[in-house]
């Protein structure tokens, strides 16, 4: 094993507000939506919204890193990636539980493997931009009827988004369960506070 320094402050700094923006939102939006009450619907539907636009703009601010810095190159894979993807897949429902190697190595270059790439490409190009403009269709719903939209989209609208706060709830509870799949239970977690992680050379 070798310690490698993966992840920079600001790619740290910008997973854990993500986490804390995407938690404030869920808990705020399943209490919009009645399913408990903790701090009260008002409060909760102005928590939902400040966090709401707090989610845009650590968006942005993401995107301008990646582009500039050229870390954006970490989502890039060689190869097939159906098959790669299918090794991780495999390694993960059967390989991991039989103490195999894992089938890709983090370094400098690469930190994701390639299920791992798929997914995050596809929460944060796909999504968190739908569950965004859904959010604010909902969020202007009397400004657009009052501009010719349809009053009858506002369910559907509304269950969409919906959905896909259940399909992010969803993500978040694999992801965490993921990182426990590390050289040690809570490596990952480790290197995601301090930026260093232990690898195989």
């Amino acid at each position: 094993m070798k310690k490698v320094y993966l992840y920079a402050r600001f790619q740290r700094f910008w997973h854990w507000m993500q986490a804390l923006i995407i938690f404030s939102l869920l808990v705020s939006g399943l209490e919009v939506h009645g399913l408990f009450t903790l701090m009260g619907y008002e409060n909760a539907f102005h928590v939902h919204n400040f966090f709401a636009w707090g989610l845009v703009t650590f968006i942005v601010l993401a995107f301008f890193w990646y582009i500039t810095t050229g870390d954006f190159r970490q989502y890039l894979t060689e190869g097939n990636l159906i098959e790669k993807i299918m090794m991780q897949v495999r390694y993960y429902l059967i390989g991991i539980f039989m103490n195999e190697p894992h089938p890709f190595k983090k370094n400098e270059i690469s930190r994701l493997n390639p299920l791992q790439r798929i997914t995050y490409l596809m929460l944060t190009l796909v999504g968190l931009p739908l569950q965004i403009i859904f959010g604010f269709l909902y969020y202007y719903y009397n400004e657009l009827v009052a501009l010719g939209m349809n009053p009858d989209w506002i369910e559907p609208i509304a269950l969409i988004h919906t959905l896909l706060a259940y399909m992010l709830i969803s993500f978040v509870i694999m992801h965490v369960y993921m990182t426990t799949t590390g050289h040690t239970v809570t490596s990952n977690i480790k290197a995601m506070i301090t930026g260093w992680e232990e690898v195989e050379e």
